[in-house]
């Protein structure tokens, strides 16, 4: 696994070269109140257009989009790519003062990091009362527009249902032996259900299952996933629910579980402070909290507006925090490097 960067640290570095936080974009109406919408439609229209990083996959992606360009004739022009790239692309842009970006949708600990790096502007949105509890960042700088369940994903074709683990410990049995597959980046995973394992206690744990049993290293959480449809990973510990479903819906041999904590990413929205169309990302901000969480439910992903039906609505789960994700990042992808991958 390729050592996650120091990017709290490179951030401040990259922005030292940045003068004092320069004057937002004027939105056409900035308190987000819902007869102010008509103002920001108009507005955004006049903008045209919109430019979005984002780390979605695109099939994920696309039909919000097409759906919001269909609806208002605005054109968003997508540069995809992982959440790490695009925080450093965003700060390498602002370090040059070439501002291409209008919004970011990415993990929200990237997105908190460009928070702390004064990149964002502030949103006073009336859906923000409908989102789930912690949803919104206290600065209004950016808000979660989606949940990641982690689950453990199993080849239905190779384990029966009566031999599934029902804690971690239980993936200590030697039946486990070179059936079980982990994701290489997934630093704030582990120290998260580490924490809740009882801190050095689960960090032994997961020590202890490696060396007995073995687990198989892979670079993604969509290619671990199909390795378990194949049969190449019988069990993988750290995989998108989302995906899973997919993937069994089509008729693949692939179920899945949770273990506690039943742990969940989030990913993030926000407005960059230097937008070139503030008001085209505003309306497409407004768009994802909305509509836009309709969609994303309807392919499997799970909204942050509870107003929409959610397949989390009775599973107990355990929110990865951004802030000591962001804080401990270095020193967990570290500690995930000494645990799986020596």
């Amino acid at each position: 696994m390729k050592r996650l960067l120091s990017l709290p640290l490179l951030l401040c570095a990259a922005m030292s070269m940045i003068n004092a936080v320069e004057a937002a974009p004027a939105l056409a109406a900035d308190t987000g109140a819902a007869d102010n919408m008509s103002s920001i439609i108009a507005a955004a229209k006049k903008e045209g257009s919109l430019t979005l990083y984002t780390s979605l996959p695109a099939g994920d992606s696309a039909p919000m989009v097409k759906k919001f360009e269909d609806q208002y004739g605005i054109k968003v022009n997508i540069w995809r790519g992982s959440a790490e790239n695009i925080l450093q692309r965003v700060v390498s842009e602002a370090n040059a003062k070439t501002y291409k970006v209008d919004m970011a949708q990415i993990q929200t600990d990237n997105m908190e990091a460009l928070s702390r790096e004064k990149l964002l502007l502030p949103v006073d949105s009336p859906t923000f009362k409908d989102l789930i509890p912690g949803a919104v960042q206290k600065q209004h700088e950016w808000a979660v527009a989606q949940i990641t369940l982690y689950v453990l994903a199993y080849n239905t074709n190779l384990i029966k249902k009566a031999d599934l683990p029902h804690s971690y410990k239980d993936l200590l049995d030697p039946k486990w032996k070179g059936k079980l597959g982990i994701e290489s980046t997934d630093a704030s995973w582990l120290e998260t259900s580490a924490e809740h394992l009882g801190g050095d206690a689960g960090v032994k744990l997961f020590l202890d299952i490696k060396a007995k049993n073995g687990l198989s290293v892979r670079t993604g959480h969509s290619l671990l996933t199909n390795l378990v449809t194949a049969g190449e990973v019988p069990m993988a510990l750290n995989v998108y629910q989302y995906k899973v479903i997919q993937l069994k819906r089509d008729g693949a041999p692939i179920d899945w579980l949770t273990l506690e904590p039943a742990l969940a990413s989030t990913n993030a929205i926000g407005i960059l402070r230097h937008a070139a169309h503030p008001n085209a990302a505003r309306l497409y901000y407004e768009f994802m909290l909305t509509e836009g969480q309709k969609i994303m439910a309807s392919v499997d992903n799970v909204p942050s507006n509870t107003k929409v039906a959610s397949p989390l609505s009775k599973q107990k789960i355990t929110f990865i925090d951004t802030d000591a994700s962001l804080d401990n990042r270095v020193k967990w992808a570290d500690r995930f490097n000494d645990i799986i991958n020596k």
